[in-house]
């Protein structure tokens, strides 16, 4: 993932996300549209016959990531924001957040450490 997206970008793989739950056909927002050359670009979307898009595997990925990276800078500024399961699971498992007494999370050094790499690369 060499391809730093925008929040448009991102918003736009969400919304392509949620639309692959709802029905094949349904028609791309403006937001998709915008960003659909791009993401098909970077293989992140794929579009399909009927003029939608679905995720790739790639796609797929980067929501993580984003979601992962989202969810640690919120338990930084935020002790005992809630995560979803998953992205829970997976900063747990690399050593980033740690889980406390109270049925919560708490960032790690290394999660810090990783906060200041990714504010320094910004």
């Amino acid at each position: 993932m060499n391809s730093a997206l925008s929040r448009d970008e991102f918003d736009a793989l969400f919304q392509v996300s949620k639309m692959g739950r709802l029905e094949k056909g349904s028609k791309p927002s403006a937001c998709i549209l915008r960003n659909a050359k791009k993401l098909v670009g970077i293989k992140m979307l794929i579009p399909r016959r009927d003029g939608s898009y679905a995720l790739t595997e790639k796609g797929v990925e980067a929501l993580f990531v984003n979601r992962c990276i989202t969810g640690l800078r919120g338990l930084a500024t935020k002790p005992g924001t809630l995560l979803d399961e998953d992205v829970a699971a997976f900063l747990e498992r690399k050593g980033f957040v740690a889980a406390t007494a109270a049925s919560g999370f708490e960032v790690t050094p290394k999660g810090h450490d990783c906060l200041t790499d990714m504010a320094k690369n910004l």
